[in-house]
């Protein structure tokens, strides 16, 4: 038997197909709000480690690099010592003032840069221990948000466990209902429904309103709803409004027109008794 066209169905049978599509979604919509905010408490936590391991990371990356520079002044203090070596034996050499001089000078410089590098190495031992000390805080807030992390994904996965069939048994059925619906109904319903706060793109009227804003709906209009000739939509929500009866809902009677059959009731006998 050939499928039957999407676009041959009557408004009934696409009224009924949408309300039974929206009424899985609505299913898995619950399935996924018993996880709560745990898949975005599970994601926060995985970014919050990952930069935190690339900051610790660039520390350990700031540390080797004042370790080098600290390496590379002690190898300058051994330079500059051998020079000063050097020119305090030529110093027993001098023929002159100026010879005398100018080696004085070189020994007063090369012992400044001795000082110098030593200062740069107390600065960089410095860094390192403070770095080292901001890489034992690092790790320690990690294996912290790991151990909740682990925590988290715990839950989520029992939860997920226990709504994963079905779940997967009402995705296949939203697929199969949506290849059911028109194309151009069914984006335009899951545009509505993308927009609705609740996430309820159809809805059956109740106690002559819309059973998505509650505005009243004209008796008019709600005649046409019943008559299933077209499909019409909420004028302030925009939502696509369908007659209970043809959604398989019963709809309890409204209490006031009860009490107005009381107290009806109330007047006649009233009147008989008159």
């Amino acid at each position: 038997m050939a499928k039957k066209d999407p676009t041959d169905l009557s408004v009934e049978e696409k009224l009924k197909t949408l309300y039974l599509l929206q009424t899985a979604l609505s299913a898995i919509d619950e399935k996924r709000a018993l996880r709560g905010e745990l898949p975005l408490e599970v994601q926060d936590l995985e970014d919050e480690i990952e930069g935190l391991s690339i900051r610790m990371e660039k520390i350990q990356h700031d540390i080797d690099e004042f370790q080098h520079a600290v390496n590379q002044k002690k190898g300058e203090i051994q330079e500059a010592q051998a020079s000063v070596e050097r020119y305090k034996m030529q110093l027993n050499e001098v023929k002159n003032n100026r010879e005398y001089d100018t080696l004085s000078k070189e020994i007063e410089y090369q012992t400044l840069e001795i000082e110098l590098c030593n200062k740069k190495i107390r600065e960089a031992v410095s860094q390192i221990n403070d770095k080292n000390q901001e890489l034992v805080r690092n790790q320690a807030v990690i294996e912290e948000k790991q151990g909740d992390l682990e925590v988290k994904k715990g839950e989520l996965d029992e939860i997920m466990e226990e709504t994963r069939a079905e779940e997967d048994r009402l995705k296949l059925k939203v697929k199969e209902l949506e290849v059911k619906i028109e194309p151009r109904l069914l984006t335009s319903f899951k545009r509505i429904r993308k927009s609705a706060r609740n996430g309820l793109g159809i809805v059956y009227v109740q106690r002559d309103a819309c059973g998505g804003c509650f505005n009243k709906i004209p008796p008019q209009r709600q005649l046409d709803i019943k008559m299933h000739k077209k499909v019409i939509v909420c004028e302030y929500c925009g939502r696509i409004l369908i007659d209970p009866e043809l959604a398989g809902v019963k709809v309890d009677t409204p209490l006031v027109d009860e009490k107005k059959k009381t107290t009806k009731k109330r007047s006649i006998r009233r009147k008989t008794e008159e």
